[in-house]
């Protein structure tokens, strides 16, 4: 017995020495700032971008067609608003209504960059109108915001570009390697038209980029329990985007006579056990590199968590909510409370985790129901986007710049959940990436698509200042 609890113990020491020889092995990865000069704040920037949210350039579902009144008046807008741009840059428009400005490089030897944003925005729901601090295409300005639908997705991105690129052009500034802003007009529905459309001509000029650069990262703060530092969260990869109609189909009846098999029962026990038997939590490129950089910043026993997965992996994964997700969003089913229906109909979205896909899915779902209940892709999908590196010199450049203009913060490589525009840029680039320096906190995310939409003005300054700096990093 007594030799037992001591091997026993000898294995509970080992493991310990284990676990703090990992802890105290995982290093910052936070690169040193740099000292930047100042730049030229443009004195209209709060007021381009107030008139920019006044255009309602409204995505509302993929069979309307866009605003042309809008639309033709924001690029107006801008023409009127960026002279500089509209006179040094070659301005194309992929079909009708995205914007592909070119910027020529000195030294085509070097690869190009592609700086995305999207100039569409999602409605507002109008029994919320008055739960906003000033109507959302009024552009209010107050002393500390900029209000309206926009301002966080993703005007501010496009406006801070343009706001950037003048300033650069009033410096006589020529980039070494070609830039181009891309602006699609759909992203809120998928980018179809759009970011799709300009991606697809860029390869057909054979256009070759270094880096893609979109939404979908931000600054981080507060929104990590027990981390007090700022986040800036590099997203490197999306999940895949998914729905599935389940239908059941019966012989109905009267609601006096139930039978056995009722068409809304079998399909909330469909919905049911879906959600009872969701697809694993798994660590994933780019979620390793989360666990890396995000674990060496962390406490003592918290960065133990992080620098031993193999141990402390499972709750550490659910809070990054790594896994394939499954959300029933609609249902539909009945005409009269004492018939039962012929047919029921439920939609369940998924967001596919990299490693997954469309069609594994798909078996995963008739695995879980059965053959009682019919499965059908609904609408737009699309699989999980490739995951970008963090070695290259592209990378370096935006974590240089991130650290060099916010000193503060803690550069974090990651994947997102939502879907961006930059899913479509893979072919055109070696890597892709989603970062611009919104700053978010648990109150403004449920801003986004949200009610009282706005963005701090400091806040917009630096998206601007940012912008300005990793451009010049490139040359």
């Amino acid at each position: 017995m007594k030799k037992i609890l001591l091997a026993v113990l000898g294995l509970i020491v080992i493991l310990a020495a284990v676990l703090i020889f990992n802890t105290v092995s995982l290093n910052s990865k936070q690169v040193e700032p740099e000292d930047l000069e100042a730049m030229s704040f443009p004195n209209n920037a709060f007021e381009n971008l107030s008139k920019a949210v006044q255009y309602k350039t409204i995505s509302f579902s993929e069979d309307a067609i866009p605003d042309s009144t809008a639309f033709n008046g924001f690029h107006q807008f801008l023409e009127e608003s960026f002279p500089l741009i509209h006179q040094n840059l070659a301005l194309e428009k992929i079909n009708d209504y995205s914007l592909l400005y070119t910027w020529k490089g000195s030294d085509a030897s070097k690869k190009p960059i592609i700086l995305l944003s999207h100039q569409d925005v999602v409605p507002v729901d109008q029994p919320t109108i008055d739960d906003w601090e000033a109507g959302p295409f009024e552009g209010a300005i107050t002393d500390s915001y900029i209000i309206g639908r926009g301002t966080l997705d993703d005007k501010s991105s496009l406006m801070a570009l343009m706001e950037a690129v003048e300033v650069l052009l009033e410096e006589s500034f020529t980039p070494k390697q070609t830039i181009y802003l891309a602006f699609g007009h759909d992203e809120e529905l998928g980018g179809e038209h759009g970011a799709k459309a300009i991606a697809a001509h860029l390869e057909k000029k054979g256009v070759h980029a270094a880096m893609t650069l979109d939404e979908g990262g931000f600054l981080a703060q507060h929104m990590v329990p027990d981390f007090d530092k700022t986040v800036a969260m590099v997203n490197l990869a999306e999940k895949g985007y998914a729905s599935f109609h389940l239908i059941v189909e019966t012989t109905g009846g009267h609601s006096s006579a139930p039978p056995e098999d009722n068409t809304l029962g079998m399909l909330a026990q469909a919905i049911v056990d879906l959600e009872d038997n969701q697809l694993p939590y798994k660590l994933v490129k780019p979620l390793d590199y989360q666990f890396e950089y995000m674990g060496a910043e962390m406490p003592f026993f918290k960065k133990m968590a992080f620098a031993n997965p193999w141990l402390f992996k499972g709750p550490v994964l659910k809070a990054l909510n790594a896994h394939t997700t499954t959300a029933p969003t609609i249902i539909e089913g009945g005409v009269k409370d004492n018939v039962i229906p012929t047919v029921g109909k439920a939609t369940i979205n998924f967001r596919i985790l990299p490693g997954e896909t469309i069609a594994s899915v798909k078996e995963h779902i008739i695995e879980v129901v059965g053959d009682k209940v019919k499965v059908e892709l609904a609408g737009f999908a699309t699989n999980p986007s490739p995951v970008s590196g963090i070695d290259s010199e592209a990378f370096k450049n935006l974590e240089k710049t991130i650290r060099s203009v916010f000193p503060e913060a803690v550069v974090v490589p990651g994947l997102i959940g939502g879907g961006t525009d930059a899913r479509y840029f893979y072919g055109v680039s070696d890597d892709v990436y989603r970062f611009y320096p919104i700053r978010l906190g648990p109150d403004s995310m449920t801003r986004f698509h949200g009610i009282d939409e706005k963005i701090g003005k400091d806040n917009y300054k630096e998206m601007i200042v940012f912008t300005y700096n990793l451009i010049k990093r490139f040359n």
